[in-house]
């Protein structure tokens, strides 16, 4: 579990810390991080990813700082149901790369977008697969190697859900490909803890998906090639826990989807 329990704040990097908000749970494993970004001796802060409509957590978000930006990862509400409260709180616009999740005049965000809020550059990265409006935030000058929040693209635990048919396998292993280029990069996830190289965390959740793609074919070899979503997970996601099982059906229709669309499928 994380160490950090709801209601503190934890710093991640020079630019970086969080509160993680109080919703645990088999897909937001302790929480959701909510960050907050600023330069030292900076008047204002960002945030990043508020969470759920939790009056107590948007409110210490709040008074941390004035907020000059709110930015979401992505459409899941876990991530974004406390955008527009905090808006109010703060009067900040909130900015998304789906336009239904922008408030108070913010843009929807661009891929290759560079933001200057609260004295920080913060490069905007289109990740799709998670979801189709998923997105990444570079920080080049946080800490030796940059951070990248990686919001449900990866998590600091586990692996990620591809949520179907919004969110697709090919999109999100060119995502994957496009984040190893980022190195060292320390990993901020949207839930878990940071991990300390974006490269090789990248490297291990594509190896996952292509043995899990190995899995499902085998998977169809025996069952045939026109099997039902449910056969093959109960085939290749026999072992988990019932908590998690729509998003395993969700992830073997993503999968399915994937190969059925190769030519040698």
């Amino acid at each position: 579990m994380n160490s950090t329990p709801s209601g503190s704040l934890h710093t991640c990097g020079p630019l970086t810390a969080f509160f993680l908000a109080p919703n645990p749970g088999p897909m937001s494993l302790d929480g959701t991080n909510s960050y907050l970004i600023s330069a030292s001796g900076a008047s204002a802060s960002v945030v990043v990813d508020p969470g759920p409509a939790d009056e107590g957590h948007l409110r210490r978000l709040a008074d941390a700082g004035p907020v000059e930006l709110i930015l979401v990862t992505h459409r899941h509400a876990d991530h974004t149901a406390g955008s527009l409260r905090l808006h109010e709180l703060t009067g900040a616009p909130v900015r998304a790369a789906d336009p239904v999740h922008c408030q108070g005049g913010g843009e929807p965000l661009q891929d290759g977008e560079s933001i200057q809020a609260a004295g920080v550059s913060i490069q905007v990265l289109a990740t799709p697969g998670h979801t189709s409006d998923s997105v990444c935030f570079h920080l080049p000058d946080d800490g030796p190697h940059g951070s990248v929040l990686t919001g449900d693209t990866i998590l600091g635990r586990g692996t990620t859900m591809l949520d179907y048919p919004d969110g697709r396998l090919g999109d999100y292993l060119g995502s994957l490909d496009r984040l190893e280029t980022f190195g060292p990069a320390t990993v901020l996830p949207a839930h878990g803890p940071a991990l300390p190289s974006l490269e090789a965390v990248t490297r291990a959740y594509r190896q996952h998906r292509h043995e899990r793609l190995g899995q499902i074919r085998a998977a169809l070899d025996r069952l045939g090639r026109d099997a039902a979503v449910v056969a093959v997970a109960d085939a290749v996601y026999a072992d988990v826990e019932p908590s998690v099982r729509r998003a395993a059906e969700m992830s073997v229709a993503a999968q399915l989807d994937y190969l059925r669309g190769q030519p040698d499928a």
